[in-house]
C-alpha cells in the first residue's frame, strides 16, 4: 500500500498540473477569427436599444422580449413580448411574424416596423396595428422618416411615394441616365441619401441627377456563359460630370417644383435642410473647383431663390459636410459647422444670415453635432481632450461655456434623451471593447446597461502601445500605434509590417478597442511580426492645415511622414531594418505602392489593395478636391502618378484588386502591371472576381490568408 501511494500521488499531481496548465493556456487567433467570422469575438451589443419617443425611458430587446427602463426611477419592466406582438399582429388579420422585427420607437405610444415590404405602426398600449403602406419588392432607397408614416422609394431611376395607403409616381424619366431620389456626387460632401422628408410628411425634397453626358465605364460580369459588360457612370478627373438638381414634391398637390439653383453644369448641392416650418429649404452650393460655397435659402412652394445667407472661400478647398441644425426653442436660429478658423467648430446664425457668434473655439475638432437640449444648450462630440478621443460635450450658445459630459476616456457614441436629462453612453477605449452606461446630463453614472464582454480575454495578444513622433515637415505630433509580437523578446530582431492608410477622412490610431487596429493586425503580430501604424499629414481630426498640406501633391508629404516612422523603427534594437514591409488598401494601396516605388530599398515587401495608381483615372469629386485637374496641376499629377516610378521597384510587391471595383476602377492596377511588363519589372498580382472595392464574405478569409502568406514568403 505504501509503495502504491508513492507511485499514485505523483501521477495525480502531474495530472492536476497538466489540467491547470491546459486551462491556463491562452488561445491564439485563427485567420477566420481575424476575418470576423467568429461572432464570439464581437464586442457586447444591446439589441434595438433606443429612447422611447420623447420620454426619459429607453427600450431594448433581450431574448425576443422588449424591456423598458425608466432613467429617472431606475425601474425596469417587461414592455411586451414577441408572443404578444405576434398575437396582436394576427388579430389584425395580418400574416404571421416569424421573428421580432426591428422596431423604431419614435413615438411615445407606438413603434414602426417593416415586414414583407409592408410598413406598420404598432400602438403597444392599445395593442393595435395600423398599416401605413406597402412598397413593391423591387423598391430601393426606401425612406419612411417622417411623422405621418409616408414612404418614399425608388424603382430603377424613378421616385415613388406611398401616402394614405396610395402609391404615387413622382418622376417619370424614361432615360436611365436621369436618376431620381438616389445619392449624388459619389457620397462626397456628407451626402449619404437622395430623399429628404419634411418632418410632417407633407413634402419631400429629392436629388435629380442627370448623368447622360458622363462617360460609361465598363465593368465585366463573368457569371454569364459569355461575359457581359455592365456599364456604370464614372466621371473621371477633369471630364464631364453629372448635373444635379433638387426637386420638392408636394404630397397633397401631387406636384413637383425644382429649386432655382442656377447653372447646373458644374456645381455640387449638399447640406439639404428643411426649415422648421417647411416653408423654406436651405442648400449649400459648391463650385466645381470646390473653393467657394454659397449657403442659400429657397422657397419650398415655388422653388424660387430667396437669398444667400453667407459664403465661404478657401484657396485650396471648402468642404461642407453637415446640414443646418435649427434651434427648436428659437426657430430663427441655427448651428452651422465650419472649419473656417482651421478646425471644425459650431457657429450660431440667424436665418437672415447674420452671424450671432462662434460657439466653440480651439485647436480641436467638433466631429458630430447631436442637437439642442433646452433653449440654450447644444451637445456635440469633439476631440477636445485629445485627437485620439471623441467625448460628449455640452455648450451654452450664449457664452460658449463648454462642459465635458462623458467621464471615461475613449471613443463615444452617445444617445441622448429628447429632454437632454439622460445619456446612453456607448464607448470603447484601449482597455474596453464596448460598454453601455446610463449617465445623467452632468455625466454621473447611473447604471451600467451592458458590461464589457472582453471577447479576447482568453486570447494571447501582443502588447499594444500608442505614442507620438514629431513630423519633420512642421513639427506636428504624428500619432503612432505599435503591436509587438506575442512573447516579445527585446533581444531578438523582428520583421515589421507598416499598416498604412494615410488619406483624408480616415484616422487609424484612436483611443478605442485595440487602439483601432482590429483583429487582422493582431493576428499578424501573433505570427511574429511587429505591426506599426502612423497617421500622417492628410488624415482626419487634426484640423484644416494638417489635412490641406497634401493638396495638389498627393503622396509627397504623406511619404515624408511615413519615413519619419521608418526612421524611428530603425532606431529600435529589436527591429530588423532589412525586413520592413508595408500594407494598405484604397488610399492605403496608393500609399503602399508609393512607398515601394518612390522610396526604393526602404521596404522589402509591399501588399497594396485597390490602389489608386494615377489620379487622373479617379473620380471628379474627391480627385479634384485634393489634386485639382491635370490641366491645372500637370506637375502634381506627374509627381503623384506611380506609373512614373515603376523602374525604381526593389523587393517584392503584390497588388490586389476586385474586378468590379466601382470606386478605384480595375484599370489603375492593370496600367501598373502593363508598365511593369514594359520596364521588365516583376510584380505579383492577384484579383478577386466579382468583388468590389472591399473584399467581403468568405473571400475575406482568403484575402487575409493571401496577405499573410506573401509576408511569410518574403519578409519572414
Amino acid at each position: 500500500m505504501i509503495h502504491m501511494k508513492k507511485i499514485f500521488f505523483p501521477a495525480i499531481t502531474l495530472l492536476i498540473l497538466f489540467h491547470f496548465t491546459v486551462l491556463g493556456q491562452k488561445k491564439t487567433l485563427t485567420v477566420e477569427d481575424a476575418s470576423w467570422r467568429n461572432y464570439n469575438l464581437f464586442p457586447a451589443y444591446v439589441q434595438n436599444l433606443q429612447w422611447l419617443g420623447s420620454s426619459d425611458s429607453y427600450v431594448y430587446v433581450k431574448n425576443d422580449t422588449v424591456w423598458k427602463h425608466n432613467a429617472k426611477t431606475g425601474k425596469e419592466s417587461l414592455f411586451f413580448t414577441f408572443g404578444q406582438l405576434k398575437e396582436d399582429f394576427l388579430k389584425a388579420e395580418n400574416d404571421t411574424l416569424k421573428r421580432l422585427p426591428s422596431l423604431n420607437f419614435n413615438k411615445d405610444n407606438s413603434a414602426k416596423f417593416a415586414f414583407k415590404h409592408h410598413y406598420y405602426r404598432y400602438y403597444f398600449n392599445e395593442r393595435t396595428f395600423k398599416e401605413l403602406g406597402a412598397v413593391p419588392k423591387d423598391a430601393e432607397n426606401t425612406d419612411a422618416g417622417n411623422d405621418a408614416g409616408n414612404i418614399a422609394f425608388t424603382i430603377k431611376n424613378n421616385l415613388y411615394v406611398v401616402a394614405g395607403g396610395e402609391q404615387h409616381q413622382v418622376t417619370r424619366d424614361e432615360n436611365p441616365g436621369i436618376v431620381n431620389g438616389q445619392i449624388v456626387s459619389r457620397n462626397e460632401f456628407g451626402i449619404n441619401k437622395g430623399i429628404f422628408w419634411y418632418k410632417d410628411g407633407s413634402k419631400l425634397a429629392f436629388y435629380r441627377k442627370d448623368e447622360t453626358k458622363v462617360s460609361d465605364y465598363p465593368l465585366i460580369n463573368i457569371d454569364k456563359r459569355v461575359a457581359e459588360v455592365e456599364n456604370i457612370k464614372y466621371p473621371m478627373n477633369g471630364m464631364t460630370s453629372e448635373e444635379v438638381h433638387l426637386g420638392v414634391y408636394d404630397v397633397q398637390k401631387k406636384s413637383t417644383v425644382f429649386l432655382e439653383t442656377g447653372d447646373h453644369t458644374d456645381h455640387y448641392l449638399t447640406s439639404v435642410t428643411w426649415g422648421p416650418k417647411g416653408k423654406f429649404i436651405y442648400l449649400a452650393i459648391l463650385n466645381r473647383e470646390q473653393n467657394h460655397m454659397w449657403l442659400n435659402k429657397y422657397n419650398a412652394e415655388t422653388g424660387a431663390f430667396v437669398q444667400t445667407l453667407f459664403e465661404e472661400e478657401n484657396p485650396k478647398y471648402v468642404e461642407p459636410e453637415h446640414p443646418l441644425y435649427f434651434n427648436p426653442s428659437n426657430p430663427e436660429q441655427f448651428i452651422w459647422i465650419s472649419e473656417r478658423d482651421g478646425y471644425d467648430h459650431l457657429y450660431l446664425y440667424e436665418t437672415d444670415g447674420e452671424l450671432v457668434r462662434q460657439v466653440t473655439k480651439g485647436k480641436w475638432v467638433v466631429t458630430r453635432f447631436l442637437g439642442f437640449y433646452g433653449r440654450n444648450k447644444v451637445c456635440f462630440l469633439a476631440t477636445k481632450e485629445s485627437p485620439l478621443e471623441q467625448n460628449l460635450y455640452s455648450a451654452d450658445i450664449r457664452n460658449g461655456k463648454i462642459r465635458r459630459i462623458t467621464p471615461d476616456h475613449g471613443t463615444h457614441t452617445p444617445m441622448i434623451s429628447k429632454s437632454g436629462k439622460y445619456i446612453i453612453d456607448i464607448y470603447s477605449n484601449t482597455e474596453t471593447s464596448r460598454i453601455y452606461k446610463l449617465l445623467n446630463y452632468k455625466g454621473k453614472e447611473l447604471t451600467v446597461i451592458k458590461k464589457d464582454k472582453q471577447p479576447l480575454k482568453d486570447y494571447k495578444l501582443g502588447k499594444m502601445d500608442i505614442f507620438t513622433l514629431k513630423s519633420e515637415i512642421d513639427g506636428a505630433d504624428l500619432y503612432c500605434r505599435m503591436i509587438k509580437p506575442v512573447d516579445f523578446d527585446s533581444t531578438k530582431k523582428y520583421p515589421v509590417i507598416v499598416y498604412v492608410y494615410g488619406g483624408p477622412h480616415a484616422q487609424l490610431v484612436t483611443d478605442s478597442w485595440l487602439g483601432g487596429a482590429g483583429l487582422f493586425l493582431n493576428y499578424l503580430a501573433e505570427n511574429g511580426y511587429l505591426i506599426f501604424t502612423l497617421d500622417n499629414h492628410g488624415s482626419a481630426n487634426r484640423g484644416r492645415d494638417f489635412e490641406q498640406i497634401i493638396h495638389r501633391h498627393l503622396g509627397t508629404n504623406e511619404i515624408k511622414d511615413q519615413l519619419t516612422g521608418v526612421k524611428y523603427l530603425k532606431s529600435l534594437p529589436y527591429v530588423d531594418s532589412t525586413r520592413i514591409g508595408v500594407h494598405g488598401w484604397s488610399f492605403g494601396g496608393f500609399m503602399t505602392t508609393s512607398l515601394m516605388l518612390r522610396t526604393p530599398g526602404v521596404f522589402k515587401v509591399g501588399v497594396g489593395g485597390g490602389p489608386v495608381i494615377d489620379w487622373k483615372y479617379y473620380e471628379v469629386m474627391y480627385g479634384e478636391r485634393y489634386m485639382d485637374t491635370e490641366k491645372e496641376n500637370p506637375e502634381g499629377f506627374k509627381e503623384s502618378s506611380l506609373l512614373n516610378y515603376v523602374q525604381n521597384l526593389q523587393g517584392h510587391l503584390l497588388l490586389i484588386h476586385g474586378t468590379i471595383d466601382p470606386t478605384v476602377v480595375w484599370q489603375h492596377s492593370l496600367l501598373l502591371i502593363e508598365k511593369a511588363v514594359e520596364q521588365n519589372k516583376l510584380i505579383d498580382y492577384f484579383v478577386y472576381p466579382g468583388q468590389k472595392h472591399g473584399v467581403r464574405g468568405k473571400a475575406r478569409v482568403h484575402l487575409n490568408r493571401k496577405i499573410k502568406a506573401y509576408f511569410d514568403d518574403y519578409l519572414k
